[in-house]
């Protein structure tokens, strides 16, 4: 049998990819392959559970238009499908004047963006919002909140089984041939399909190369750690509440998320990860620590921003430094209140230059299409960045209408 596209990854951007195809075309023929046992392994499911609002991103940039999208049509199917998901909104907080501009900067993009209810917050008003809360000024962001991802992703996985799509878990990807279509082989089984979407993710780059894509970017994998806070502090925290990001980087900072279970988390940090698989207490992959040390632009990276790195690292091993990132926001935070949590590991795209990639990148060759870098928001994008990908598949698949662009 040969399917009309097979997905590589079953995290919530390829489950999305899947759904996306059968809403242009039911009846399509679609395979999906994840070498984990279950959907939604990683960056699907290690996450801080956080329904972006778009309010961080550039203007006319992917990342922009498919999170604003992305985010509303996620409330949307949560509501139709029974997942948890709280509009809780978020308060971006500046502690010190020197960080108004960017604050002023972060208000422009939300406002081009399209969010809705945005508004700046004076330092009276803050604790009105959330009363631990201290800064000198603030945006109140009401169209953030957090959601179960991991649910979102099974009720995903559910409905492509009942629209025929089959999915297969604990297949990993041994090689692919392009020629009268693709060959997709996974141990003993070879796949054929008309066309491939590799929502890879930690490995996408890896999916790439096998498919014989030579991409200048490459996938550095970077550990975010986070703690709880102790149950009896958690009232310090009433939904989301972030500090103003360095504009350097691509990470938010340490900052306070009240998920959808009602515990608060803190972070994350943002370390490089020894694997691209390396949660918090796992062994390190010394294979992928040696194939990222032996990228150029890692190298770069690392030469431009060595100490943030190392500061990065020790705060990494210190509670009592995490507590005082943690301070910067709600004062009251003791390095006694924090509570080991859980980890991720973001598949983060470096250019060539050593520079960390800011916005999502989707390539297209031939009957393939490769999403090479799709970090936070990419869970939140994840249905919107299923119909943009539907869009380019289906000119590669003729008699297939309804498509979707963006």
């Amino acid at each position: 049998m040969t399917y009309d596209v097979c997905i590589v990854g079953a995290g919530l951007v390829g489950l999305s990819v899947g759904r996306a195809l059968h809403a242009a075309r039911p009846g399509i023929r679609i395979v999906m392959v994840d070498k984990e046992p279950t959907v939604a392994a990683h960056q699907s499911s290690h996450n801080s559970g956080v329904a972006h609002s778009g309010l961080y991103y550039r203007p006319g940039s992917l990342k922009a238009k498919l999170c604003v999208a992305g985010r509303r049509e996620l409330e949307q199917f949560c509501l139709e499908h029974g997942v948890a998901f709280e509009r809780s909104g978020k308060l971006v907080v500046a502690t010190t004047a020197d960080e108004i501009p960017a604050l002023e900067e972060l208000e422009r993009r939300g406002i081009a963006n399209g969010l809705r209810g945005l508004r700046r917050v004076e330092s009276g008003e803050i604790g009105e919002i959330e009363p631990a809360v201290l800064g000198v000024a603030a945006l109140h962001v009401p169209e953030a909140g957090v959601v179960d991802f991991p649910a979102v992703a099974n009720r995903l996985a559910e409905a492509l089984a009942g629209e025929g799509a089959e999915v297969l878990t604990g297949h990993r990807v041994e090689a692919i041939r392009i020629g009268d279509g693709v060959s997709i082989v996974t141990g003993e089984k070879e796949i054929r399909a008309r066309a491939l979407v590799n929502c890879a993710g930690l490995h996408s780059d890896r999916v790439a190369s096998l498919a014989g894509i030579s991409s200048p970017v490459r996938i550095v994998p970077f550990r975010g750690e986070y703690y709880t806070l102790a149950p009896e502090m958690s009232h310090l925290v009433r939904a989301l509440v972030y500090p103003v990001p360095d504009p350097r980087f691509p990470f938010l900072g340490v900052h306070f998320t009240r998920g959808i279970d009602g515990k608060v988390e803190v972070g994350p940090n943002a370390v490089m990860a020894l694997g691209r698989e390396h949660y918090r207490g796992s062994k390190p992959n010394w294979g992928d620590v040696k194939d990222t040390l032996a990228a150029p632009g890692f190298r770069r990276l690392a030469r431009k921003h060595w100490r943030t790195g190392a500061a990065e690292l020790i705060r990494s091993r210190s509670r009592r430094m995490y507590a005082r990132s943690a301070q910067a926001l709600v004062p009251e935070i003791k390095p006694e209140h924090l509570v080991d949590g859980g980890s991720g590991v973001r598949a983060q795209a470096v250019s060539p230059e050593g520079s960390l990639v800011d916005d999502f990148v989707i390539e297209e060759t031939g009957p393939t299409v490769h999403v090479l870098n799709a970090p936070s928001p990419g869970a939140t994008a994840s249905l919107a960045i299923g119909a943009y990908i539907a869009s380019l598949v289906t000119r590669h698949l003729p008699g297939l209408s309804g498509s979707q662009s963006v």
